[in-house]
């Protein structure tokens, strides 16, 4: 099943985006270990485009909202109206209420609105005039950020970030890649074709258990606590990583290593995701660190770390 699903997704978005196939992965691995990813990168880089095919494939529910300063918590919780025909209020949701949520631009909201995402993104509810209401079993989202523009914006702090298991960016198209697209833009123009889902909501709450089952040896959670208690060594670097991010590191190694159809984690899967769950996660002495010092701090801490070289599929099986 999961051959068909995983080969049969790929084909289906790729009738609308062109490339990024690991970013696609990465975005699918967040979904299944119930996390949520922040995409940073160029505008008119393809990262809306891709989140509605991402979204669209799957057969959810998508929702899409544009940051700006005035966006109110309000605006992305919903609000209470007052009937005058029934003389009673009437909650009418907000856009949170949906499976897939893009927010894009998320750094040009302000921490209030934020902060609103916080309760949603950790216990998949909202409160709202002092009434919990639950949020889809696979509320999930998608912010974007522009890391080139930092005028009238609001950095995310750290307790926010904190909530994204993966910070990304897309792939770089190659030449090729890029005629297609321009190609594709000129024949069809902003008609793009329909997609078919290729699951449904049912299914991926049952990968998800699935995913669960992954087995995660001993010797290598000990390596990725080894890994995570090391950051704090790290030049320039003020503090360590999170007990959340303990967990979503394990839980997305999981379900990366079920979409590579093993029923068992490699120290591959936990190399391979090092970076997009790590690189977010760095505090620095100078708050202008750039991306690329991140990764190459996090290249050299998996350098430092002996791999253990273990036969893991004999001992997992």
């Amino acid at each position: 099943m999961l051959e068909n699903f995983y080969t049969t997704l790929h084909r289906e978005v790729a009738k609308q985006v062109i490339g990024n196939q690991q970013a696609q992965k990465l975005l699918l691995t967040a979904l299944l270990a119930e996390g949520h990813v922040l995409l940073e990168d160029d505008p008119g880089s393809g990262k809306t485009a891709l989140s509605r095919a991402l979204a669209d494939s799957l057969g959810l529910h998508f929702q899409r909202v544009q940051a700006t300063p005035d966006l109110l918590p309000s605006d992305l919780t919903g609000i209470n109206i007052y009937r005058p025909d029934t003389k009673q209020f009437e909650f009418h949701a907000g856009p949170i209420f949906t499976e897939i949520l893009l927010v894009d631009e998320i750094n040009r909201a302000t921490p209030r609105t934020q902060s609103a995402l916080l309760e949603a993104m950790a216990e998949r509810q909202v409160t709202a005039d002092g009434q919990t209401r639950s949020l889809s079993e696979l509320f999930f989202v998608i912010a974007t950020q522009n890391p080139l523009e930092t005028a009238g914006t609001f950095p995310l702090p750290e307790a926010q970030l904190d909530r994204f298991m993966f910070q990304l960016s897309l792939e770089k198209l190659q030449p090729q890649d890029k005629e297609q697209l321009i190609s594709q833009a000129l024949k069809e123009g902003l008609l793009l074709p329909p997609l078919s889902p290729v699951t449904d909501a049912q299914q991926i709450l049952a990968i998800r258990q699935t995913v669960r089952e992954v087995y995660f040896h001993p010797v290598l959670l000990d390596y990725l606590v080894s890994l995570c208690e090391q950051v704090p060594s790290l030049e320039g670097v003020v503090t360590g990583v999170s007990h959340r991010c303990l967990i979503q590191f394990a839980k997305a190694c999981q379900a990366y290593a079920y979409l590579e159809k093993r029923q068992f984690v490699l120290p591959d899967d936990i190399q391979t995701l090092a970076t997009p769950i790590l690189a977010h996660r760095l505090f620095f002495q100078n708050a202008y660190t750039t991306t690329s010092r991140k990764e190459e701090l996090i290249g050299e801490l998996l350098h430092k770390i002996q791999v253990p070289t273990e036969d893991w599929e004999l001992k997992s099986v």
